[in-house]
């Protein structure tokens, strides 16, 4: 999997760290770490929470462009 540079960048621009997001969708900021460098693949409830946090969407964050 790739890094989900999306994922990060929209972290940053509400100016959340790791452990802000983490704790606000109830997992480990490692979770969170894992899913930013594509090591780990969320359910689509803990996508959708995090979508939820940073004000995104599901294709916004999750969804890969075509290349």
């Amino acid at each position: 999997m790739a890094k989900n540079l999306k994922l990060k960048a929209a972290r940053a621009e509400k100016g959340m760290t790791q452990d802000m997001l983490a704790y606000k969708v109830n997992v480990t900021r490692q979770t969170i770490i894992s899913i930013e460098n594509g090591d780990y693949n969320p359910t689509i409830r803990l996508c959708r929470a995090i979508c939820k946090e940073l004000g995104k969407t599901l294709d916004d964050l999750f969804w890969e462009d075509e290349q």
